[in-house]
């Protein structure tokens, strides 16, 4: 063998050995590290009380590089226990959301003292863990007010202000509840469902008005579970249990303040988060299944696998959702539309039927392009939509939820003519611009990661409360033909609490 032949060989040699070395630090590296992965969010705070409370895992290797694909759904394991107590009745979900992080929610059915949350990566603790809950941690049936409306805004890390709840109450000087209680029933109580409410030393007071008052349980939950965790300033106010918004006169005019879950450009409604954002809130892990943390696990293949049609189900509730199937038939390539249930337009089934079997909402992100066209009004399945891993095509609409003055066209979504008529357009720009499109997606899902979750809900409700309450010119009264709104009772695991109950003190806040 020459003397060249042997010092190539050796050089192959000691290049193959170079390479084994450097694959095996790569896979060193790639080895997810216990101590560098981040474990963060409202879920390990003591102070922050919601019906399901979360926290966030982002799964981080040992070159401190956070994974941006999933490791494994059963990867981390979150234990939680309390010292005092031998068994704890807490149930656990550890979701894990597809893109190198987890979200860990957990329900607690009881009140617990000094709360150790341990999050183990093959029964090593991981980050801080544990994470120790300081004193009472109190579940959400306590019936436990924080008595300073500041300090549990603080505590729940609430924005300063709400865009839209600022656009709301700016068209009131003052707000007359004697007024108001003379007025509005004889306007509207006749021909719409109405509930009349005071809030009262905390306590709430409810008279209702129509026929079709069944939705009023969303309002009772609502506030009978804001009260039960901050003590609100007394008011009284009306709710619009109907899907239309109510006032029509022109804020020149004589106007009323109505509270209704969807606004509109040719009313002048003061909106609240949806019925059904406020009931996924309160009953995630409880009786509801869709909810804006069950979506997030629920997202999916990866983008490069879904389906590069645009999907949308739902019932004949408007025109132009006919059309849309309408559309769908001939461009089946492009659009993949259908109804589920014919209640407006019965007489037309045969036309735009026949109906589809339902589709679980998690299934719709097997697609690229999500569509968000109006119903009666706005269209309530949009916080999920955005949550999702696509993107949401969303129709130009004179309908809005509370959450619409921060959205941004071609930032969040794909905007859509009113009438649809650009759509096939639309999705075509979304084919040839995919990245473009994919980012717009990320986009809108990070807005609903940040605005549409439990804790801003109930920083919503309690800063349009604590808002309207200080446009009141007369006292909130306890009117004639009003019940109390009793709390739900637990004999099983009553609570006891430890905050100094102070009367009125939210009248300091006014």
């Amino acid at each position: 063998m020459s003397l060249r032949i042997f010092s190539c060989l050796l050089l192959l040699f000691c290049l193959d050995i170079f390479r084994h070395e450097v694959l095996l630090g790569a896979q060193a590296d790639s080895v997810l590290s216990a101590a560098q992965t981040l474990v963060w969010g409202p879920g390990l705070e003591t102070d922050v009380v919601l019906p399901a409370r979360f926290f966030f895992i982002q799964a981080v290797d040992g070159s401190g590089t956070n994974l941006t694909t999933s490791p494994g759904e059963k990867t981390f394991e979150v234990k939680i226990e309390s010292p005092a107590e031998q068994f704890t009745r807490i149930w656990i979900q550890v979701l894990d959301r597809h893109d190198g992080s987890f979200l860990v929610r957990y329900r607690m059915y009881a009140t617990y003292t000094d709360l150790h949350i341990n999050v183990l990566l093959k029964n090593k603790h991981v980050a801080k863990s544990p994470f120790i809950l300081k004193g009472q941690v109190y579940h959400e049936g306590c019936d436990c007010p924080q008595t300073s409306g500041s300090v549990w805004e603080a505590h729940m890390h609430c924005p300063q202000s709400f865009p839209q709840i600022e656009r709301d109450l700016a068209l009131y000087a003052a707000v007359d509840p004697d007024r108001n209680a003379d007025e509005i029933p004889k306007r509207f109580g006749q021909r719409q469902s109405l509930c009349h409410y005071t809030i009262k030393d905390n306590k709430v007071y409810v008279q209702t008005y129509g026929e079709h008052v069944g939705f009023r349980i969303f309002m009772d939950s609502i506030l009978l579970s804001i009260t039960r965790k901050v003590r609100l300033p007394d008011l009284e106010f009306f709710v619009n249990l109907g899907d239309w918004p109510l006032e029509k006169r022109k804020p020149s005019e004589r106007i009323h303040p109505i509270f209704s879950w969807c606004g509109s450009n040719n009313t002048r409604d003061i909106v609240m988060p949806t019925y059904d954002l406020t009931e996924s809130v309160l009953e995630t892990m409880g009786r509801v299944s869709l909810d804006m943390l069950s979506v997030q696990a629920n997202t999916g293949p990866p983008w490069t696998e879904k389906n590069s049609t645009a999907f949308w189900r739902g019932r004949d509730s408007r025109q132009e959702r006919l059309e849309l199937v309408k559309l769908s038939r001939a461009h089946p390539d492009s659009i993949n539309a259908a109804f589920t249930n014919f209640f407006f337009f019965k007489h037309d089934e045969s036309l735009y039927g026949p109906l589809v079997k339902h589709v679980s909402f998690f299934d719709f992100f097997k697609y690229k392009y999500q569509i968000n066209i109006d119903g009666t009004v706005a269209a309530y399945r949009l916080p999920y939509l955005l949550a999702g891993n696509s993107v949401v095509l969303k129709q130009d609409s004179s309908y809005y939820e509370h959450f619409y003055y921060g959205l941004r066209p071609w930032e969040h979504y794909i905007p859509v003519r009113a009438d649809m008529g650009d759509l096939l357009e639309k999705i075509q720009w979304a084919r040839d611009h995919d990245e473009e499109a994919k980012q717009i997606g990320l986009a809108g899902q990070q807005f609903a990661r940040t605005n549409l979750m439990g804790n801003s809900i109930f920083c919503y409700y309690y800063q349009l409360y604590q808002g309207y309450a200080k446009l009141q010119v007369t006292e909130p009264k306890v009117r004639e033909g009003m019940e109390l709104v009793e709390q739900p009772s637990d004999d099983l695991f009553p609570c006891s609490c430890h905050r100094t109950r102070v009367r009125d003190s939210a009248k300091d806040e006014l």
